[in-house]
């Protein structure tokens, strides 16, 4: 008898903070609706099954499925890639990679941050905020972070790994979506794979201020200032995340 009372109080347990549990999802979504009204209203008239964007050639969707399944975000396992199961896992080179990602400049999203930190700053949190609303409908949210060059390529690879981990649990947080680990590919590339250059300046930015300027636009520098110019605007780009839903049927 006593048994059978101790198994009808966790059962009670359970059933009480579920209730709790999934009010309070919910609660915390419509607020965001309410605060952010423009934003959910066009991300509800934009949702349609299946979508695909016309950037979604069979060479992105091969490396895509390689990714995806190599890396543990299709089929279970662990959520992520490490730099050299990476480039194994994709099969192309460093500029191959990036290219990938080119058609997605404008439905994306560079989030960055400071030296040896994976802080979000406010201007991270916003941006963030702003495209994981923008799905329409769209099945897998990419997180490719990176670190730059400085230091040593071990700690780059931990900021990296850090710095992506850091956009998952906000998301997680800020939106209590029980399913987010199934939408959310995380990739950490440290300094070891596909930095990004100077084509990655039409992304938006969560640091509006920080400026960005392409090779040409150097071109009034001697070749010695221009290449330290260069240097340091690339390391701040590698501080960051690339964020973006991919449009694309798997």
């Amino acid at each position: 008898m006593k048994t059978a009372w101790v198994i009808n109080g966790v059962l009670m347990a359970v059933l009480v903070l579920g209730l709790a549990l999934g009010p309070r999802a919910m609660v915390a979504q419509a607020a965001f609706r309410l605060d952010h009204p423009d934003t959910a209203a066009r991300t509800q008239a934009q949702v349609m099954t299946g979508a695909e964007a016309g950037y979604c050639n069979e060479n992105l969707k091969s490396v895509l499925r390689n990714v995806l399944t190599k890396c543990g975000l299709i089929g279970g396992g662990r959520k992520g890639c490490q730099p050299k199961e990476l480039r194994n896992a994709a099969s192309i080179d460093d500029k191959e990679f990036n290219a990938l990602f080119a058609p997605l400049a404008a439905r994306g999203g560079l989030i960055l941050f400071d030296a040896a930190s994976s802080e979000l700053d406010a201007g991270a949190k916003a941006l963030l905020d702003k495209l994981w609303t923008d799905q329409r409908g769209a099945s897998w949210f990419f997180v490719v972070a990176r670190a730059s060059p400085d230091g040593k390529a071990q700690d780059n690879e931990r900021y990296s790994h850090e710095r992506a981990n850091s956009v998952l649990f906000y998301l997680q947080d800020r939106f209590k979506d029980p399913d987010i680990e199934k939408k959310v590919g995380l990739l950490w590339l440290g300094e070891e794979y596909a930095q990004l250059g100077t084509d990655f300046c039409d992304w938006t930015r969560s640091r509006p201020g920080v400026e960005c300027h392409r090779e040409s636009e150097f071109a009034g520098m001697s070749k010695r200032e221009a290449a330290k110019a260069m240097a340091e605007q690339n390391k701040a780009l590698n501080r960051s995340a690339v964020v973006s839903w991919i449009d694309c049927r798997l």
